[in-house]
């Protein structure tokens, strides 16, 4: 699912960089952008799950909830420190002309961090309460809770709630205010986006109950048509005349339009589950799980020959065709990078030694 993600996210990027013109008002662009709205929630989605194995692990160790939370909260805090020097290196590349406030922009990354870290808040105040019988139980019934939660908090912290007496650096992670005033759709606030990182939790921990185990194959199917009737049942309720919220936002705070990505996430972990164990998954190496192994590094890498100084293609110039080129180019020289990541895991000693060599040694 992360090298779909990393496909997903590929694609949307490069289209909105480097489309230009007529191309930008085309039913292609539009349907490109719309599957732009899938990379965040899914990497979210896929850091719950991941959460939810690696505070498994730990617990079925042994570890007390203290020591686990520890561990888990660290984990987050590396990876929200991981975003705030990658918009250090972002404002460094563009030196001249990007703005100081760029520094304190929400990424997706600072919210992956930040996600973690309320994870294992939320999984330390479970296990404390709740140590023993049904605690996957517990754990995952709290994470959906605190995902709804999240969406139904949204439209008001970003309307009528909003904390405007916070520093708007603070409150950029509320509501994605940053310093313009009001919130931006652009960006990845607390609100509405941890949601799907609390979704993913909870579908982690259903997966590791001892029922999923013995059914996996019925647990994934049932995970995606759980998605598909999620789908239908938030459509149903938006379609419904009243209206919860002052302010209706469908494409940007609606809970309808969160628990349709929630679903179609399902629905997604149903198929890539099919695509591995009976699909083109067994046929042999596959570019989507390679990229998906190192989601982070393409994620960092790419984003300069993109958007930034070092664009391999003029920004807001090119037809679809061109664009589609540069889409593919950008592509394979993330899935060469994440091939030569892979190998040369674990071998830095040795390639140091490689290049010390005399030249003439044999």
């Amino acid at each position: 699912m992360r090298g779909l993600a990393c496909v997903l996210m590929f694609q949307t990027h490069c289209y909105d960089s480097w489309l230009g013109g007529e191309a930008r008002k085309s039913t292609f662009f539009m349907w490109s952008q719309l599957g732009g709205t899938l990379p965040a929630p899914l990497f979210l989605f896929l850091a719950g799950i991941s959460f939810a194995l690696v505070t498994d692990k730990l617990r079925q160790k042994g570890l007390p909830a203290g020591q686990i939370a520890s561990a888990t909260i660290r984990r987050g805090a590396e990876v929200f420190g991981l975003g705030l020097l990658f918009r250090l290196q972002e404002y460094l590349i563009a030196w001249g002309w990007a703005p100081w406030s760029d520094l304190l922009r929400v990424d997706i990354l600072n919210t992956i961090g930040l996600s973690m870290m309320l994870m294992g808040v939320a999984c330390w105040i479970v296990l404390s309460i709740s140590p023993g019988f049904r605690t996957r139980f517990a754990l995952g019934s709290t994470a959906a809770g605190v995902a709804l939660g999240i969406s139904l908090l949204t439209p008001l912290l970003w309307t009528t709630w909003r904390p405007q007496w916070l520093p708007w650096p603070l409150e950029s992670y509320i509501n994605g205010v940053h310093n313009l005033g009001q919130p931006q759709p652009w960006l990845f606030p607390i609100f509405p986006w941890t949601a799907f990182a609390f979704a993913g939790l909870a579908a982690g921990f259903l997966l590791l109950s001892d029922w999923a185990r013995k059914r996996d194959a019925l647990t994934f199917m049932l995970a995606g048509a759980g998605g598909a009737g999620l789908i239908y049942f938030a459509r149903w309720l938006d379609e419904r005349p009243g209206q919860l919220y002052a302010v209706h936002d469908f494409w940007h705070t609606s809970p309808n339009f969160l628990l349709i990505r929630v679903g179609l996430l399902l629905v997604i972990l149903a198929a890539v589950y099919a695509w591995c164990r009976w699909g083109a998954g067994q046929w042999g190496f596959s570019p989507l799980v390679q990229l998906g192994q190192t989601s982070l590094l393409v994620y960092w890498v790419h984003i300069e020959f993109v958007y930034g100084r070092f664009s391999i293609l003029p920004k807001r110039a090119q037809d679809i065709r061109s664009a589609s080129f540069g889409l593919l180019t950008i592509f394979l020289a993330m899935l060469l990078l994440s091939v030569l990541r892979t190998k040369l895991k674990g071998r830095g000693t040795e390639v140091l030694a490689w290049f010390r060599r005399p030249v003439g040694a044999s």
